[in-house]
């Protein structure tokens, strides 16, 4: 099978990329990542952090950039980004009542095709990450993640599926890769482990013994291939449906320092294969 080449998600280690992003970009390199896609600029500028970036041979391949930030001022912020080789611009999160009805859906619609817009006139392509809220049913009996990508069209905004929040939505990742195929180009890759789910491997055994068994939560976020997720089968499904790249992601980590899950995780899937 055809692999992808795989990047991660700094927002998964930025409480070191704080603390000292070049160093971080370092470690990062070495556990074997080809990318890196931002979650914000840790204080340095445009310039410093693409110098870092290059010294470690890690292209950007996109940013999440906050909502306001591209209300404010769309087409500054999308030429800083380019400026870095991003060719991809994500909106990260919004809140849940930007899908609550059709009325407050048909303005997300507007803003989102504003920033669209603007992403293509200045050669970038507009994403949008999903969390769990957007897949709320409408009264025609559709999600609102889908009416978002039905009433903008694939030109001006793009997909950027989180694997693990459609799970946790009920739904099925690999259908959903499946779903929109040609306008994927960027699939999250996330695990997690919930009571109620039959788990795979756990994270470690040795973390398992610090935490101890009865310090495990309802839900945690684990490196991937570390809990329930199919990645096999998201990762051929990614490749079938066109993706340029697979982005490693985590919120928090547990039992284990960030940059450990980080690397968890790619170890992982070099493990099978990628």
């Amino acid at each position: 099978m055809r692999k992808l080449p795989v990047a991660l998600q700094m927002y998964t280690v930025r409480d070191f990329a704080e603390k000292d992003f070049e160093g971080t970009l370092a470690a990062v390199s070495e556990q074997g990542y080809d990318g890196i896609e931002l979650a914000g600029t840790y204080g340095l500028g445009f310039e410093e952090i693409k110098k870092a970036a290059d010294k470690h041979g890690l292209p950007i391949i996109s940013a999440h950039v906050p909502l306001p930030e591209l209300e404010a001022n769309a087409e500054a912020t999308v030429k800083n980004y380019i400026s870095l080789g991003c060719g991809y611009v994500a909106i990260p999160w919004v809140t849940a009542g930007y899908f609550g009805d059709a009325g407050a859906l048909a303005n997300t619609v507007g803003v989102f095709t504003k920033i669209g817009e603007t992403c293509n006139a200045n050669g970038a392509v507009l994403l949008y990450h999903n969390h769990d809220f957007e897949f709320v049913t409408l009264q025609d009996g559709s999600f609102g993640l889908d009416y978002l990508y039905a009433s903008i069209p694939a030109n001006i905004l793009q997909t950027q599926l989180d694997t693990c929040w459609i799970r946790v939505a009920g739904q099925d990742p690999v259908e959903y890769v499946k779903k929109y195929a040609g306008r994927c180009p960027i699939v999250h890759l996330k695990d997690f482990y919930r009571e109620g789910e039959t788990a795979g491997k756990f994270i470690l055994a040795e973390h398992e013994k610090k935490a101890g068994e009865a310090a495990r939560r309802a839900f945690e976020f684990r490196p991937v291939g570390h809990g329930v997720q199919d990645f096999p089968s998201i990762l051929a499904a990614s490749v079938e449906s066109g993706a340029k790249w697979v982005v490693v992601e985590q919120d928090t980590a547990v039992g284990m320092t960030s940059l450990e899950a980080a690397k968890e995780s790619r170890e992982y899937l070099r493990g099978i294969g990628w």
